[in-house]
C-alpha cells in the first residue's frame, strides 16, 4: 500500500471518528449502561456503539483486511497476523464513565506487523490525531491540518507522562537516564499524542495493557519523528499472542 492510499483511508475516516466522538459525549449525557467484562475491567454501551461506528466504515473502506477490535472476539485466534486494523474504540473507559475529558478512540492500520496508519481523537477535549507516514502526523485544529513536525516544544525541561503517580524503580531509572524533571499521570493513549506533539517528551510503561491499546499512538509518534522501543530497545511489533505489550518507551523528536 503506498501512501498515497494510505492517506485517503485515513482521511476518509476523520468524518466517522468526529461522528463517533460525538456519539460517545451523548451516550454519556444520556446515562451510560454498564457492565464488568471477564477480565474485571468496565465497558459500556457506549463503548460498543462506537466500535460499531468505527468498524462498519473500516469494513466500508477496506473489506479485505481484517479487524480486531477490544470490544469482540473476531479474527483475536486468527494465526501469524500481519496487516490488520487494531481497533480500541474508547481507551480510558474508566474515565469515560466517570465524566472525565482524557478518554480517547483509537484506530490503527498495522502493515507487515508495523502500525502504519494512526488515528486518535479525544472527544471531551475538542482534539483529533492522525498520520498515515513518516512526516505525515498531524492535528486538526478549526479545520486545519497542522503538521506535528513543524511543532516546537514550549518548555526547556523534560516532562514525562506515567500511567500512574506511583512510578516503580525501573521507570524512574529510565526517567533519570532520561534527565526527567517532571511528570503527570495521564491514563489513555492522549499521552501518546502529546508526545507526538511535542506537550510531554516521554512515556516509559512496564508490559500492561494490549496492542489495540498502543497501536495508533505509536504510528504518530514514530510519524513525528520520535521513537518506540521496549526497555531493550528492541522495535515493537503488533499481531503477538493474546495481543500483549511488552515494556515501552515512547519520546518525541527532540529528546531522542
Amino acid at each position: 500500500m503506498n501512501l498515497k492510499e494510505k492517506e485517503k483511508i485515513t482521511l476518509s475516516l476523520i468524518e466517522t471518528f468526529n461522528k463517533a466522538g460525538k456519539l460517545a459525549l451523548d451516550l454519556r449525557l444520556k446515562g451510560l449502561k454498564k457492565e464488568i467484562k471477564s477480565d474485571n475491567t468496565p465497558v459500556s454501551n457506549g463503548d460498543l456503539e462506537v466500535n460499531k461506528l468505527l468498524s462498519s466504515k473500516i469494513k466500508e473502506i477496506t473489506p479485505n483486511i481484517p479487524i480486531v477490535s477490544e470490544e469482540n472476539s473476531e479474527h483475536k485466534n486468527d494465526k501469524d497476523l500481519k496487516n490488520f486494523w487494531l481497533i480500541d474504540p474508547i481507551d480510558g473507559t474508566r474515565d469515560y464513565i466517570n465524566n472525565r475529558d482524557e478518554f480517547t478512540l483509537n484506530a490503527a492500520l498495522i502493515l507487515d506487523k508495523k502500525p502504519s496508519i494512526g488515528i486518535i481523537t479525544a472527544p471531551a477535549k475538542k482534539r483529533i490525531f492522525y498520520s498515515y507516514g513518516i512526516s505525515n502526523c498531524f492535528e486538526l485544529i478549526d479545520n486545519q491540518q497542522i503538521s506535528l513536525i513543524d511543532k516546537k516544544k514550549n518548555h526547556s525541561e523534560i516532562k514525562a507522562v506515567c500511567y500512574s503517580n506511583e512510578i516503580k524503580p525501573e521507570i524512574l531509572r529510565i526517567h533519570k537516564k532520561n534527565n526527567v524533571t517532571s511528570h503527570q499521570k495521564m491514563k489513555s493513549s492522549l499521552k501518546f499524542c502529546l508526545v507526538a506533539s511535542g506537550e510531554f517528551d516521554i512515556y516509559v510503561a512496564e508490559p500492561r495493557a494490549c496492542e489495540w491499546d498502543i497501536a495508533a499512538g505509536h504510528a504518530l509518534v514514530v510519524h513525528s519523528g520520535g521513537t518506540v522501543t521496549d526497555f531493550a530497545g528492541n522495535e515493537i511489533l503488533y499481531g503477538k499472542p493474546k495481543f500483549e505489550n511488552p515494556s515501552i518507551i515512547i519520546k518525541n523528536k527532540d529528546i531522542i
